[in-house]
């Protein structure tokens, strides 16, 4: 406790990163007080079973990253996913297209043009999107909550379409906005802060949804929460270590690679990582699994049958099966594409390094890309298996909102970004020549932020 009141401390006194926090926490309530202001023509107490349609599958999820603004109906509801969707394509994209691959390696410029073309494209699919989210709130809501200010009106008119299309298409932008403000003139990350900040905020609600049906006659009672909590802790604390554990490759790959070369006293280290594609396996995964769940979630589900039903169930054995499955593909796939033993290897040979009985060149990449593929498995299973953790403990009676908060996303980014977050406030205090967060090392957090 007496250090922890010595970094606040030192964290006040230096001036720039106390104006950093303060403005980073400025533009959070921002963006938390834009997810309570319902849509223009909406009777907010008309969203009950908008909101019920939110505790779980694929739309609680969404409702979890929007931090409730989904059920709520708010000017934000798509909250910041087309965004990461646009992110997404547009990495793609610079694997095929020559275009882009020019533009990544021409700098701040490059930079500066891939992000621009990202927010166009984000308007384009938010704008498909909208309409989408349009008709399953109409669908939800009674013929009465729609434009309450005018009792006559008993069906939305072209105009509440139109205006509430710009309108949410303005809120996915702002929001946007609001999160390139917290990494320039923040603490940075801003994206993945506001996605945690809405992950965050949906946590009192499911903790205390949890206890009061575990205080319920067949609940199980305060000993099976108690152990809930502990099972939480539990997890939470091993994602920490294997997110900080990963950052190099394991020892005795370690010293195959570096052989006996030092430069200036200093051991050389390749950048391998166990887990180098962080969470985009997972979210490249759902968003494949989510289809089927999407479009049962604006259909009647007594029509599913077959294979629809079977991946519309989120506690299914082939859904997780098959989502189990791609995330081991996509981290492979993923690491393929951010990883390239070509570049190390020449990186290698033009600074004098080598690896002792391997030739430089050719085969220095191909062995990198050997201990790539090793280390790349237990990566995969670590992530797979996180991913299913949320639906191992519904199977013994959590309930869907609280269960989302013991693994899969919601956990790896919650972890990282508060690791990313503090690595940052550190950063700050060792270039004043104050001390850490931490008594011994440094906190290590990921190497980029959500999409990095």
């Amino acid at each position: 406790m007496k250090r922890l009141i010595q970094t606040i401390r030192n964290i006040y006194k230096i001036e720039d990163l106390r104006n950093r926090i303060l403005y980073t926490i400025g533009i959070l309530l921002i963006y938390r007080l834009g997810a309570q202001v319902v849509i223009p023509g909406v009777d907010p107490d008309m969203l009950s079973n908008l909101q019920s349609q939110t505790d779980g599958g694929i739309l609680g999820l969404l409702n979890m990253f929007s931090g409730g603004a989904f059920s709520n109906a708010s000017i934000f509801a798509l909250g910041i996913m087309p965004y990461i969707s646009a992110s997404i394509v547009i990495q793609l994209l610079g694997m095929a297209i020559p275009y882009f691959q020019k533009l990544q390696k021409e700098g701040e410029s490059g930079r500066r043009k891939i992000n621009q073309i990202t927010r166009y494209l984000t308007v384009i699919i938010t704008g498909f999107q909208a309409p989408a989210y349009i008709a399953n709130m109409i669908s939800r809501l009674p013929p009465e909550g729609i434009s309450p200010f005018d009792p006559s009106i008993t069906s939305p008119t072209t105009f509440f379409w139109v205006s509430t299309v710009i309108i949410l298409i303005s809120g996915t932008m702002f929001v946007m906005w609001l999160g390139e403000k917290i990494t320039d003139k923040g603490v940075g990350n801003g994206i993945s802060l506001i996605i945690m900040i809405g992950i965050i905020a949906r946590l009192p609600f499911a903790l205390a949804g949890e206890f009061f049906s575990k205080m319920e006659q067949k609940g199980g009672g305060l000993v099976f929460f108690v152990v809930e909590i502990a099972v939480l802790v539990f997890v939470i604390l091993l994602t920490i270590l294997l997110v900080q554990g990963t950052r190099k490759i394991p020892v005795q790959y370690a010293k195959r690679i570096i052989g006996n070369k030092q430069y200036g006293g200093v051991r050389q280290y390749i950048p391998l990582k166990v887990n180098a594609a962080g969470v985009m396996p997972i979210i490249f995964a759902q968003a494949i699994m989510f289809l089927p769940l999407t479009l049962a979630g604006f259909s009647n589900s007594e029509t599913l049958g077959g294979f629809a039903a079977a991946f519309t169930n989120i506690n299914g054995f082939w859904y997780n099966l098959v989502q189990f499955v791609m995330i081991m593909l996509f981290t492979y796939f993923y690491t393929a594409i951010t990883v390239n033993p070509n570049q190390m290897a020449e990186d290698m040979k033009k600074n004098g390094g080598f690896i002792p009985g391997v030739k430089p060149g050719r085969q220095t990449a191909e062995f990198i890309d050997n201990v790539m593929s090793r280390i790349t498995l237990p990566g995969s299973i670590f992530l797979a298996t996180v991913t299913l953790l949320p639906t191992l403990v519904r199977l013994v009676g959590v309930n869907q909102a609280f269960a989302m908060f013991f693994g899969g996303t919601s956990l790896l980014i919650l972890v990282g970004v508060v690791l990313d977050t503090l690595q940052q406030i550190e950063s700050h205090l060792l270039m004043r020549h104050y001390d850490g967060l931490t008594k011994s090392g440094r906190i290590k957090g990921r190497s980029g932020g959500i999409m990095g």
